[in-house]
């Protein structure tokens, strides 16, 4: 799948600060018509959408295409696992989270991995 045609996007440590990156990023993809999903264990709600504690908390009716994660590289192995059972198509982790051999696991089942980059600077230069 290529990740410019998902629709739906869980937001693993999405912030409810307007200044944070991870907000920002949030806020403009549903304004370009994607669907966020928050998680973040601390809050409920966040850019109007209810917050969920972990990917694996996601109500399975809930149909998420990608994973985008705004959390410390040391996450990523957990993260990974939990999208190979929710099934994603994409895992983008944003710029400065990289983990080499937990990318690569989730390529050998075949999730599309985006690595150490931001995912409104790669839409925005596609929409130009």
């Amino acid at each position: 799948m290529d990740w410019k045609n998902v629709k739906t996007i869980a937001v693993i440590g999405l912030s409810d600060k307007p200044e944070r990156d991870s907000y920002r990023v949030a806020d403009y993809l549903q304004e370009q018509g994607f669907r966020i999903i928050p998680v973040n264990p601390t809050k409920n709600n966040i850019l109007g959408e209810k917050c969920y504690p972990s990917l694996k908390d996601i109500p399975k009716d809930v149909e998420v295409d990608l994973v985008d994660v705004f959390r410390k590289s040391e996450a990523v192995p957990d993260i990974v696992e939990e999208t190979l059972a929710f099934k994603a198509q994409v895992l983008w982790l944003q710029e400065g989270v990289v983990h080499e051999e937990a990318a690569e696991k989730a390529r050998q089942t075949g999730i599309e991995v985006i690595m150490d980059k931001c995912i409104m600077k790669e839409h925005r230069e596609d929409v130009v």
